[in-house]
């Protein structure tokens, strides 16, 4: 199985970022999160070897494959790195998955953006 690991533009920066079902919320480098931040209820989290205070979340402007989505995420200090020493700039979570139909197949490493590509969605 691989991981899902894709270059795609956050806040109009490239950015490597790990799409991870295990992951319920989205989490970027401080140096990628945008200006429009609000404070939230704060929380614990482990992140690549570390622990951190959360307690603020900011939206950000998203695209992959120049396919526009946006995305709540928890700005951090440090997300580590890949296997390969890469160092990982942003997280995307279960939740954003969800909102936008980002449905990674694990044995490609591949995302299916067949919904984002035709921007309909279906809410119930």
């Amino acid at each position: 199985m691989a991981r899902t690991f894709k270059e795609i533009e956050v806040e109009g920066k490239l950015a490597y970022v790990l799409f991870d079902t295990g992951s319920t919320r989205s989490y970027v480098r401080k140096e990628l999160a945008s200006d429009v931040k609000r404070k939230i209820v704060p929380f614990n989290v482990g992140l690549g070897g570390r622990t951190y205070r959360i307690d603020e979340a900011c939206l950000l402007n998203c695209a992959i494959e120049g396919l526009p989505f946006d995305a709540e995420a928890h700005p951090v200090d440090d997300l580590g790195f890949d296997e390969r020493g890469r160092r990982i700039d942003a997280v995307i979570g279960a939740l954003t998955m969800e909102k936008w139909v980002l449905i990674p197949n694990p044995k490609t490493g591949e995302i299916d953006l067949t919904a984002l590509r035709r921007r309909e969605f279906t809410e119930f």
